[in-house]
């Protein structure tokens, strides 16, 4: 007998194909009736980036005023993911479908895990569009981690070639 899948957690990129995943999120739940946990994750500023962003603003400063972007960053990009889902769902649906919407920062692969297990999900959703010239699909980095290193199954929702905005 297969587990029940009861608490999925789609891991959004936001990117062009973020649609396209984000229907296979919700299909999924439907057919399980099961409830979605969505995180988003936003990557540190890479020592380039500090070092490029230090050398126009004061150590302290550039402290104070990245905090302050990253909690509006965040704040956006929940807004965006709520609409996604928004467009994506029936009236009465989201409630029923949506756990709750996360933005965090650090590495992807890694807080993409640790939010599974925080969301004690049956399953991870993750977009897969990475193609090299002879066509065959290659992993995304950070989809190839989490698919790695997953205690849980994860299913690589593919991108179709062609797909607006990819």
């Amino acid at each position: 007998m297969l587990p029940k899948i009861e608490k999925i957690l789609y891991a959004s990129a936001l990117g062009a194909g973020a649609p396209c995943v984000c229907r296979y999120a919700l299909s999924v739940a439907r057919q399980c009736q099961a409830r979605v946990t969505v995180l988003h994750v936003i990557e540190p500023l890479s020592t380039f980036g500090q070092s490029l962003v230090e050398l126009h603003i004061s150590h302290a400063d550039s402290e104070a005023q990245h905090a302050e972007a990253r909690s509006q960053v965040k704040i956006n990009l929940e807004q965006e993911l709520h609409e996604l889902i928004r467009q994506e769902t029936v009236e009465g649906e989201y409630d029923r479908l949506i756990e709750g919407v996360k933005v965090v920062e650090g590495q992807p692969a890694e807080q993409i895990l640790l939010g599974a297990e925080k969301a004690g999900a049956d399953l991870i959703i993750v977009g897969s569009h990475r193609h090299s010239a002879i066509g065959d699909a290659l992993l995304g980095h950070t989809a190839s981690k989490v698919t790695h290193r997953s205690k849980i199954p994860v299913l690589l929702a593919p991108i179709p070639d062609g797909y607006p905005g990819v």
